[in-house]
């Protein structure tokens, strides 16, 4: 009985902090709230807290009133008290929501944990997955429309594939061919899973390049472990292969092993050298167009092209899609510039044929020269990288340097839908702390559909991610998606949903509709975090 009462005193604390803190979060910038009142409201909480042996809720209240003013006579605007409190707000939605058992137990994703993509039609079966999947630490995306499905396999590049055979328009042979064709020369593992568990089925599959079979219903156990020999086989093969599978050139490992041996050796000669990234135009238009095997094609003639035209010296590595990275030791910026002008002039010229039809492609470099000791490699990277922006900006087909130019990065909107003011407040934090290459994060909060849809950037024809709460009040999000997925403009958006866990007819309908990923309530800000930033790739 007196835990029963102690979880009922926790939870009373919680409700009153969360309920003062909506309080002040909703109000304008043009109201404020005086410091006594902070000051107040911060040591109430700390003697409750140590109380109830709130550690944790102690601990944060000890070091907010640590920093206050002595004197306490300072008015709060809002942002300023909502930057101020943000551990306090962010600690009161996570005990809200989590047992802190299970918090400390489940691991915490990155945006560089292993990607697994499901592909299944039942709903029921994919969050199940989904959620053992996640628990062990990886990132798991999902999709029921075979279709969409295929194209989000080659946007998002997954390091292992869970395919089921039954699905509707097309089958899982069907997807498991078109990927094969595309991935012949890619080690992904692939798991086919079914109902159908005879043994010409299961031949079939190993056949036409899966990996392993599963049969359904699935025991848990043997999965996760399956599972797990797959991705450590995956990252063997990553780590030991040195030479891209499809182009033949080196890969990025080989660049990360290489790269820091060329600035050592800078250092102790001082002689300069250029770093330059390449890109091949409007690529997604050949994979569009004439299929991705015609895309795996152009990519190996591009990738030899400039293998073949540049000196013994220098170095051509795959950096990943359709980008590569080349090293021209004792170059310099003009040099470089100058060679991959003449490059690019010449690989204009070549022609491609499909089926008939013939066409041609450029690129565009960006380039940085390193002529400064205290330059690290990854800030190399970023300049070249940065200089390769500028010249698809300003028109492609050229070169560019960030030493000779700047340039402005695009806008891209990023909106959040939600009515509950302390997700929107995390949220907000969150997305401002995010750096997304070549972007200007345009953030803005609704705090229901309707808000939105009526605002002019829900209208504009610019890329759009959209962060969107299940169920609110006066619209919810399924229509709001609806909506949005009907516009015009509905090509520009990608869709992150918030669910309910156990909301299966939501989530089916949310992938239905178009949504892109999916994470369900509660969530922990640091996984949620690390989602937005694998989704934010795509629109690189």
């Amino acid at each position: 009985m007196k835990l029963v009462n102690m979880e009922k005193y926790k939870n009373s604390l919680f409700g009153n902090i969360k309920n003062k803190l909506s309080e002040w979060l909703e109000l304008e910038d043009a109201q404020t709230i005086p410091d006594q009142e902070v000051f107040r409201f911060l040591h109430s909480i700390k003697g409750t807290a140590g109380t109830l042996q709130l550690c944790g809720l102690m601990s944060i209240t000890e070091q907010l009133l640590d920093e206050m003013d002595e004197e306490r006579d300072r008015l709060w605007i809002p942002s300023d008290l909502r930057n101020f409190l943000f551990d306090l707000i962010e600690h009161t939605y996570e005990y809200e929501h989590f047992d802190e058992i299970e918090i400390k137990g489940k691991p915490v994703r990155n945006s560089q944990a292993p990607l697994i993509q499901i592909i299944d039609d039942d709903i029921s079966m994919l969050i199940l997955l989904k959620d053992i999947l996640e628990e062990q630490g990886w990132m798991v995306i999902t999709n029921a429309d075979p279709v969409k499905a295929t194209n989000q396999y080659f946007e998002m590049q997954p390091d292992c594939l869970i395919l089921d055979i039954q699905l509707p328009a097309k089958d899982g042979f069907q997807i498991l061919h078109d990927i094969h064709v595309h991935n012949e020369k890619y080690f992904i593992p692939k798991i086919m899973i079914s109902i159908q568990n005879d043994k010409h089925t299961r031949i079939k599959a190993f056949k036409m390049g899966a990996d392993d079979f599963i049969g359904k219903p699935i025991d848990i156990d043997e999965f996760i472990v399956k599972m797990e020999r797959h991705i450590q086989r995956k990252r063997i093969f990553d780590q030991s292969v040195l030479i891209d599978e499809l182009t033949q050139v080196y890969n990025r490992r080989f660049l990360e092993d290489t790269l820091p041996r060329h600035f050592n050796d800078y250092k102790r000669s001082g002689q300069s050298f250029t770093i330059s990234i390449i890109d091949i135009d409007h690529f997604k238009r050949v994979n569009d167009q004439y299929g991705h095997a015609v895309g795996d094609f152009v990519l190996a003639e591009f990738a030899q092209f400039i293998k073949s035209n540049i000196r013994s010296s220098d170095l051509i590595c795959r950096y990943g899609g359709e980008e590569f990275v080349l090293i021209f030791p004792d170059t310099s910026n003009e040099q470089a510039k100058h060679k991959l002008t003449r490059l690019i002039k010449v690989f204009s010229t070549k022609e491609f044929n499909h089926e008939g039809q013939a066409f041609s492609i450029t690129f565009s470099a960006g380039v940085f020269t390193v002529e400064d000791e205290h330059v690290t490699p990854k800030e190399a990277l970023e300049e070249a990288d940065t200089s390769l922006y500028e010249a698809k900006r300003t028109g492609r087909a050229k070169v560019e340097s960030i030493q000779q130019t700047r340039f402005n990065k695009k806008s891209l909107n990023v909106s959040v839908i939600d009515d509950d003011i302390i997700i929107r407040t995390i949220l907000i934090k969150e997305l401002h702390s995010l750096q997304v290459p070549h972007f200007d994060l345009n953030i803005a909060v609704y705090e229901d559909g309707p808000s939105f849809l009526n605002s002019d950037r829900a209208k504009e024809d610019v890329g759009h991610f959209l962060i969107l709460d299940g169920v609110m009040p006066i619209m919810d999000g399924i229509e709001v998606l609806q909506k949005v997925k009907q516009g015009s403009n509905a090509d520009f958006y990608t869709v992150l949903m918030l669910t309910g866990r156990k909301s299966t007819d939501d989530i089916a309908k949310a992938l239905k509709l178009g949504a892109d990923d999916y994470v369900t309530k509660p969530f922990s800000i640091t996984e949620l975090k690390a989602r937005i930033e694998r989704l934010l790739t795509k629109l690189i």
